[in-house]
């Protein structure tokens, strides 16, 4: 019986090959399936990282390099911005109020701010209350402003050739950005002062803390502009705590107290804020007044008489310690 010899395709060598290309070039890639139903190559399936942003961007979290939104619920850690109550009488004595749209990492905020430190409920760091020279000086320091006082305030000192530092508000820098420019073109320092003036600003968790005192500190700079340095916190009402100082520290400001303080946020009188200050300082004090918050017609009242009688007592003027 004649058998009819087999015939092999002359194609089948070269698919053979083909396939075996097609393998080897699968596992230099990464594939995992070659000659599939559609001839397209199918890509190894990749191990998700959760949080991570996937090539679609529809990841858990947030692309790498790309900022949350302030206050959005991808910012992390959460800071939301506490109500002001406009009714109440503080101990540094103003209502204030809230400028809309202030946040913290607006456009405009520097770069390369140092991150905030954790949570520190070790040791507080020492709270400022006397000069930088010491001796027959006095440092002013003006809390809560720029406000409509300030400008009045700072014709009196430069009346007399003094330096001081205003203690700002964050939302009232960012509502004022001229008044802020004034007070360093004339030579003046500025110390931050919270964003909303919450009290017992002590007993604020750390969280809200941390953005207090670091949003105040950048809205400062942004309306101060180029260049603007902040180098003292002032708690509200003197609330320091061992947190809020390391915090202050970790963003380069040294924490600011006082050694004087004639209430002038509270009217007592004109009389009443003068003889404070001239009964309570001593050399090298550090006094505390009001350019902002409420009526301040007492204060700059005041400033008048006191101006010339610290210069009739042989007072130099000087910034506080740092």
């Amino acid at each position: 019986m004649h058998r009819t010899p087999t015939r092999r395709s002359p194609l089948r060598p070269h698919r053979n090959r083909l396939l075996a290309g097609c393998i080897a070039v699968a596992a230099v890639l990464g594939l995992s399936a070659c000659g599939t139903a559609s001839g397209a190559l199918q890509p190894t399936a990749t191990a998700t990282t959760p949080g991570a942003a996937n090539s679609t961007g529809t990841g858990n979290g947030t692309a790498a390099g790309t900022a949350p939104a302030p206050g959005s619920d991808a910012a992390q850690p959460r800071t939301p911005t506490a109500p002001a109550d406009p009714g109440r009488a503080t101990a540094t004595g103003k209502p204030v109020g809230t400028t809309p749209g202030a946040t913290t990492g607006a456009p405009g905020t520097p770069t390369g701010t140092p991150a905030a430190p954790p949570a520190h409920p070790g040791q507080a760091t020492k709270v400022i209350s006397s000069t930088a020279s010491g001796g027959r000086t006095v440092a002013l320091t003006f809390d809560d402003g720029p406000g409509p006082a300030t400008g009045q305030v700072l014709d009196l000192l430069a009346q007399y050739h003094v330096k001081a530092t205003f203690c700002e508000i964050g939302q009232n820098a960012a509502a004022n950005p001229a008044l802020v420019k004034r007070v360093l073109a004339e030579g003046h320092r500025l110390c931050d002062h919270s964003v909303h003036h919450p009290q017992p600003f002590e007993k604020l968790p750390h969280d809200k803390a941390v953005y207090e005192i670091s949003a105040a500190r950048d809205m400062i700079v942004k309306a101060g502009g180029p260049g603007t340095r902040v180098g003292w916190f002032r708690a509200p009402g003197g609330g320091f705590n061992a947190d809020n100082e390391h915090i202050a520290a970790g963003l380069g400001m040294d924490s600011l107290g006082w050694s004087v303080d004639p209430r002038d946020w509270s009217r007592p009188g004109v009389a009443a804020i003068v003889s404070t200050v001239q009964s309570q300082l001593k050399p090298g004090g550090v006094i505390l007044m009001h350019d902002g918050g409420g009526d301040r017609s007492q204060t700059v009242a005041a400033l008048k008489q006191l101006l010339p009688w610290l210069v009739a007592q042989g007072y130099t003027f000087d910034f506080p310690a740092a």
